[in-house]
C-alpha cells in the first residue's frame, strides 16, 4: 500500500462552515438547529442592522457565489437592493446537475434550516418578502426535510409575518425542477419557475433588475446561502481570514474517482490539489499512477501533475484551463483514456443542451462526432485541428455558460494529452486500453489448453479450434465483446 494512503487523514486540512451541522444535528428537529446558534444571525441582523449595514458585512467578508462563476455575493445583493420595485424575490438554486456532485443535496438533507435562515437574511437585505427554493424532483429526501423545516420555521415565527416582531415579513416556497442541467443557469432556472422552457436569455438585464415574473430577484445556490448565517455570527473579518486574497472562505468538493477516500470534503480556498488528492483523498487506488483530475464538472478541464501544487481558487483554476464550478472533482489514473474522457463529458453537454443557440446545439454535436471518429479509429490528423477550431468558436459564440464552457474538457485534454490523440489517429491505438474499436484480442499459444471455453462463449463464432488444440481468433469477425477473455481460466486471451 502506498505511503500516502497509510498517512492519509480525511479530516486533516478541512474546515467545516457550509457543512458545519451535517451529521451533527437531526435535520428534522428545529430545536437542535437552534442549539447550534440557529436563527441567532437572523435575530441579530433584524434587530441590530439596517439592510445596507448587513449587505456591507457580506461584501466585507469577500464571499463569492459557490455555484460556478464566483460573482461576489455582497455585490449581487446590493444590486438587487438598489432596484426599486413593489415586489422582489429571493431564489435558492438547488438544481444540482453535475455528474457525481451532491454538495447541495447533502446540505439540504443535513441542515435545511441554514438555507432558510440565509434566505430570510437575504430577503431583509434586498427588500424581498418571498423566497423560492428551486429543487430537482429527484431529491425526495431533501424535499421532505425542507417541507418539515419550513413548517417548523413558520411555527416558531422565523418565517411568516413580522419575523422576530420587527414587521419584516418573509416566507419560502418550493418549486420543482425536472432535472435539466441547463436550469442551473439562473435565467434558465427563472424561466422554468415561470412554467416556461428552461432556456437562457442574454444578459443584461440581470435577474437583480428583472428576474422572476419580471421583478428584481436574487439567485444564489445552496452552498452560498449555507455560509451566510455564520458570517453574521462570527464576523466578516473571521470569514475573510480564511482562504486566499481573492477567494475567501471554504469550498465543498465532491471528491470521486480513482482515490481511496471518496465523498464530500470542505477545505479552505488556497489548498492545493495535491493536498486534496493525497492527504485527504488518501492517494490513488491500488497504487496506480495519477493521471488527471477533472474540476468543475462537465464544463471543467482536466488538470495534470504540473497543476497539483497550484492553490485552488477561482482565478487559478480558470488560468489552468478548468474552473471551480459547483465543486465536482473526479480523479483519474493511468488506466483512463483522456480522449474517451473528453467524449464522455461532451456527450453529457450535448444531451443537456437546451438547443436555443446553434453553436451549442449543433457545434457540440459536431465536436462529439469528431471525438467518436477518433475513438473508433476513423480519425484523421485534420480532425484534431477541427476539434480545436470548433471548440474555440463554440466558446466565443454560445449564449450561456453551458455552451461557453462545454469545450473545456476537449481543449484541456488537447493541451495536456495531445500525444493520446496522435496515438488514436496515427497509430490507431488507445494506450489506456479503453477504446474498444482500437483493441484486438489474441490467444497466447503457450497458455491455450484447448478447453474451448472461449469458443463456446463467443457470440459470433469468431474463435476456431478443436478440443485440446490451440485456438485462433478471426479479427475480421470479432466484435470485441470480451466474452472470451472473461471465460478463459488460463490467461490465454489477451488484449492488445
Amino acid at each position: 500500500m502506498p505511503e500516502a494512503t497509510l498517512l492519509a487523514n480525511p479530516v486533516k486540512k478541512q474546515i467545516r462552515i457550509a457543512l458545519r451541522n451535517c451529521g451533527v444535528i437531526n435535520p428534522e428537529t428545529i430545536d437542535e438547529y437552534i442549539g447550534k446558534d440557529g436563527y441567532f444571525a437572523l435575530g441579530k441582523v433584524l434587530t441590530g442592522l439596517t439592510p445596507a449595514e448587513a449587505i456591507k458585512v457580506i461584501k466585507d467578508s469577500g464571499i463569492r457565489g459557490r455555484g460556478g462563476a464566483g460573482f461576489p455575493t455582497g455585490l449581487k445583493w446590493e444590486f438587487a437592493s438598489k432596484n426599486n420595485s413593489d415586489q422582489k424575490y429571493v431564489v435558492c438554486n438547488a438544481d444540482e446537475g453535475d455528474p457525481g456532485a451532491f454538495m447541495d443535496r447533502s446540505i439540504l438533507e443535513g441542515d435545511p434550516h441554514s438555507v432558510l435562515e440565509a434566505m430570510a437574511l437575504c430577503g431583509y437585505c434586498i427588500g424581498a418578502n418571498t423566497g423560492y427554493i428551486y429543487i430537482r424532483a429527484e431529491y425526495p429526501l431533501a424535499i421532505e426535510r425542507l417541507k418539515i423545516a419550513i413548517s417548523q420555521a413558520r411555527e416558531y415565527g422565523f418565517l411568516g409575518n413580522s419575523v422576530f416582531g420587527t414587521g419584516f415579513d418573509f416566507d419560502i416556497h418550493l418549486k420543482y425542477g425536472a432535472g435539466a442541467f441547463v436550469c442551473g443557469e439562473e435565467t434558465s432556472l427563472i424561466h422554468s419557475m415561470e412554467g416556461l422552457r428552461g432556456e437562457p436569455t442574454l444578459k443584461p438585464p440581470f435577474p437583480a433588475e428583472s428576474g422572476y415574473l419580471g421583478k428584481p430577484t436574487n439567485v444564489n445556490n445552496v452552498e452560498t446561502y449555507a455560509n451566510i448565517p455564520v458570517i453574521f455570527l462570527k464576523g466578516a473579518a473571521w470569514f475573510s481570514g480564511i482562504g486566499t486574497e481573492k477567494s475567501k472562505g471554504t469550498k465543498v468538493f465532491a471528491l470521486a474517482g480513482k482515490v481511496n477516500n471518496v465523498g464530500l470534503i470542505e477545505v479552505p480556498m488556497g489548498v492545493t490539489l495535491r493536498e486534496v488528492i493525497y492527504e485527504i483523498g488518501g492517494g490513488i487506488r491500488d497504487g496506480k499512477a495519477f493521471k488527471a483530475v477533472q474540476t468543475g464538472g462537465p464544463s471543467g478541464g482536466c488538470l495534470t501533475e504540473k497543476d497539483l501544487d497550484i492553490p485552488i481558487d477561482y482565478e487559478n483554476l480558470i488560468a489552468c484551463g478548468s474552473m471551480m464550478g459547483s465543486g465536482g472533482m473526479i480523479v483519474m489514473d493511468e488506466d483512463d483514456c483522456m480522449v474517451s474522457i473528453a467524449k464522455f463529458f461532451l456527450d453529457f453537454s450535448v444531451e443537456e443542451s437546451c438547443g436555443k443557440c446553434s453553436p451549442c446545439r449543433i457545434g457540440n454535436k459536431r465536436l462529439y462526432e469528431l471525438l467518436e471518429r477518433i475513438c473508433t479509429g476513423k480519425g484523421e490528423m485534420k480532425d484534431i485541428d477541427r476539434l480545436r477550431n470548433l471548440s474555440e468558436v463554440i466558446k466565443d459564440t454560445s449564449l450561456c455558460g453551458l455552451g461557453q464552457s462545454s469545450p473545456n474538457p476537449v481543449l484541456s485534454t488537447l493541451d495536456n494529452f495531445y500525444h493520446e490523440y496522435i496515438s488514436h489517429v496515427e497509430d490507431k491505438k488507445c494506450t489506456a486500453g479503453v477504446c474498444r474499436d482500437l483493441m484486438e484480442y489474441f490467444i497466447v499459444e503457450d497458455n491455450c489448453v484447448g478447453c474451448t471455453a472461449c469458443a463456446r462463449a463467443c457470440p459470433v463464432g469468431a474463435i476456431t479450434g478443436e478440443r485440446k488444440e490451440i485456438h485462433l481468433i478471426n479479427l475480421e469477425i470479432c466484435i470485441k465483446c470480451g466474452a472470451c477473455m472473461e471465460k478463459c481460466k488460463f490467461d490465454a486471451v489477451i488484449l492488445k
